[in-house]
């Protein structure tokens, strides 16, 4: 129970101070008092949690939301930034990579989802002798539910 009391500490902290710079109206700080940014101050608040009660089970969830607040930023404020769906996977790539660091779980999938993901980002424009990956990319990108739910059999049969 305390341990969740600290949690919801730093979480009150974090939004008050950002409610405060708010109603302060700073305006350098103008663009983003928004809802991803509060997306990503919740994920900073789990992952000081996770490193200072040393409960490495929540990395994973504020490196995720971090990571979502940083990509909904980008949508919104910059015309360069990449919207493809393999930045989701990415994220939970790095997720899980970053939880690996600590508990030394879930290391094959975390490769396995990054490198999914750069293959698909970098797919989006190839020069002409790497055009069989457009076929790749293709079925991949038509039948990646049917990775899932094999993914899924397997935590479910194999994973105990």
């Amino acid at each position: 129970m305390k341990k969740q009391n600290k949690f919801f500490g730093y979480l009150l902290i974090a939004i008050g101070v950002f409610y405060l710079l708010h109603h302060l109206d700073f305006a350098i700080l103008q663009n983003y008092y928004s809802w991803p940014t509060l997306l990503a101050i919740i994920g900073v608040v789990f992952l000081i949690h996770s490193y200072s009660e040393k409960e490495y089970q929540h990395i994973f969830t504020g490196t995720l939301l971090v990571g979502l607040g940083i990509h909904f930023h980008g949508l919104e404020r910059y015309d360069f930034w990449l919207d493809h769906w393999s930045v989701f996977t990415l994220i939970v790539g790095i997720a899980l990579l970053m939880r690996f660091l600590k508990t030394k779980k879930e290391l094959l999938l975390s490769c396995i989802l990054i490198g999914i993901s750069v293959i698909m980002i970098f797919s989006i424009s190839l020069p002409d002798w790497f055009d069989w990956i457009y076929d790749v990319v293709y079925f991949l990108e038509t039948f990646w539910p049917i990775t899932l739910i094999v993914i899924g059999v397997y935590y479910l049969r194999f994973k105990k």
